[in-house]
């Protein structure tokens, strides 16, 4: 049997601060980072330990931050160095800490490095980026072509994102030196740690070969040299610091994701994989159910895993996986049993811990989303109907989870005082902070029991996994066991009345509930019915 190393960051619950939508204090539409100071208090009630801070550095704003075009300052829209030095006071002044987005697979094209790369085929930077004469047929996530021509020195760039995103060459040793250098900025400035964008897609395939299927990107992914990277970035600059570190990283398999995130390997603390998020539009329990399984075995023991549902690039989980109308409360709590329930580390979407909606706006215009807005431009091009198009992509789109938090039933959400950036879902009359605050029923108050049980019994976190009842195609059932500790989950995730029943090892035995999403249900000798979407967890023995 693996003996689990305990560690802080194992033990923590992460909340993610989508900052451009969490609160704005100036009246400009966008959310700042004096409005996260504000607002700390209310994460602080939640109970998370990690405050995950999505991009706030100098950029152009082309993709809402992941377009860097200065890696030493704070976007004028966030506001300034020293409030991001005062935001970091205040998060460790609560007893929690931050961690911030590192952005270093592609840059803004405003950025320096790339201005200089692109003067001229002889400059010293010019391997700084990718540059080749022709271009292949691989595409990018956001762009039919991963390559874009550069009429200054008559050849293509390479990016895997928006045309404005080119990728870095992490070859070139003078970009990984640069790049640890500013890793260490902000590391001195005492943050604690780094959730890393697409963090496997910094080494490329040699020689560029076209793809054999160009519509299937996992060339982007995982190609050989990643690892001497990481190990690389581990040795000379996270190694010196005790900092937690989560890779996003996809096209993944359990036994490719131990190489990043196993404790004897010197690379990463843990991943996000997207087996879930990018796979399975739809909910689909025997998926779900045999995801969770192979992780689990593939990782248990040797490497740690994340959990996560939604968010600022998935829609929100009570729409896509949930019922966000009839069952909007009972289904948000049934879920966050799941994320606070399975091994490894949960992650909480603002306004995830109110219930918050995916949205469905009337029209294209009404997104911001750059991928959404390109391929719907690329679909229409190829002589599709508009409507079609779009209503295609709204179930996906990365603006349902990025809608203004919802503080109150004022105007905007209580999010501004100006016209937001982005509307406000026409829902925040009945869902917002206020109401969930002044409601000891709510979703808010069921996520903080939830981490308060986290926190006072290590069973929720370092226990075994063990499912039962695995071809039930509505129940997910499964025991947590650590120590003298036996608990048992069971989640009905579906919208009818479901009978439960249980092994009979288990069911002969005294079962205390710890919480449930319902009041108590009845119970025969060995069969509970569970209601729609109902959680319990129980305390065996």
């Amino acid at each position: 049997m693996n003996i689990i190393k305990q560690t802080w960051w194992k033990e923590a619950v992460v909340y993610q601060v989508y900052w451009r939508s969490f609160y704005d204090t100036n009246g400009d539409g966008y959310g700042d980072l004096e409005g996260v100071i504000q607002k700390l208090d209310y994460i602080s009630e939640l109970g998370a330990d990690v405050i995950w801070l999505n991009p706030c550095y100098g950029s152009p704003d082309v993709d809402n931050g992941y377009d860097i075009s200065d890696y030493r300052s704070v976007m004028t829209k966030a506001g300034t160095l020293e409030t991001f030095e005062r935001l970091l006071h205040e998060v460790h002044s609560r007893g929690m800490k931050l961690i911030m987005d590192l952005v270093v697979n592609h840059t803004s094209d405003q950025h320096p490095w790339f201005i200089e790369s692109g003067s001229s085929k002889d400059h010293p930077k010019r391997d700084y980026y990718i540059w080749r004469k022709e271009p292949n047929n691989w595409r990018s996530y956001f762009t039919p072509s991963t390559w874009e021509y550069d009429e200054r020195t008559g050849e293509y760039y390479f990016h895997s994102f928006a045309t404005e995103q080119p990728d870095l060459n992490w070859e070139n040793p003078k970009v990984r030196e640069e790049i640890y250098d500013m890793m260490r900025y902000w590391l001195d400035k005492s943050i604690d740690g780094f959730r890393m964008d697409v963090i496997n897609l910094l080494a490329k395939q040699e020689g560029f070969p076209d793809a054999a299927h160009p519509e299937n990107i996992n060339y982007l992914g995982n190609n050989p040299g990643i690892h001497e990277y990481l190990q690389e970035m581990h040795e000379k600059v996270l190694k010196h610091y005790d900092v937690f570190t989560v890779g996003e990283i996809p096209f993944v398999t359990p036994e490719d994701g131990l190489l990043y995130v196993g404790e004897d390997r010197n690379e990463l603390h843990t991943l996000f994989h997207f087996e879930v998020c990018d796979y399975m539009a739809h909910w689909d329990m025997q998926m779900f159910k045999d995801i969770q399984k192979r992780w689990y075995k593939g990782m248990w023991g040797k490497g740690w895993n994340s959990q996560f549902l939604n968010n600022h690039d998935h829609t929100r989980l009570v729409t896509r996986f949930g019922n966000d109308t009839k069952y909007r409360v009972e289904s948000a709590k049934c879920f966050a049993t799941l994320l606070h329930t399975l091994p490894g580390m949960p992650y909480i979407f603002q306004g995830e811990e109110i219930g918050m909606t995916g949205v469905r706006f009337d029209s294209i215009d009404d997104y911001n989303d750059i991928a959404m807005k390109n391929k719907y431009k690329e679909e229409v091009a190829k002589g599709r109907d508009p409507r079609e198009v779009f209503e295609s992509l709204l179930h996906l789109a990365r603006d349902n989870s990025r809608t203004p938090m919802q503080w109150d039933d004022s105007a905007y959400a209580g999010f501004s005082t100006g016209e937001p950036w982005l509307k406000v879902n026409p829902n925040y009359q009945d869902i917002n902070v206020q109401e969930a605050l002044a409601d000891r029923n709510s979703v808010f108050y069921y996520y903080q029991e939830l981490i308060r049980l986290r926190k006072e019994n290590k069973v929720m976190v370092y226990g075994s996994y063990e499912p039962i009842m695995e071809n039930d195609a509505h129940v997910y059932a499964y025991y947590r066991k650590f120590e003298s500790q036996n608990w048992l989950i069971l989640l009905n995730i579906s919208e009818q009345d479901t009978p439960c029943v249980l092994p009979e090892e288990t069911s002969s035995q005294v079962l205390e509930l710890v919480i449930g999403n319902y009041s108590e249900p009845a119970r025969g000798m060995d069969e509970f019915l569970l209601k729609p979407y109902e959680a319990r967890i129980y305390r065996i023995g």
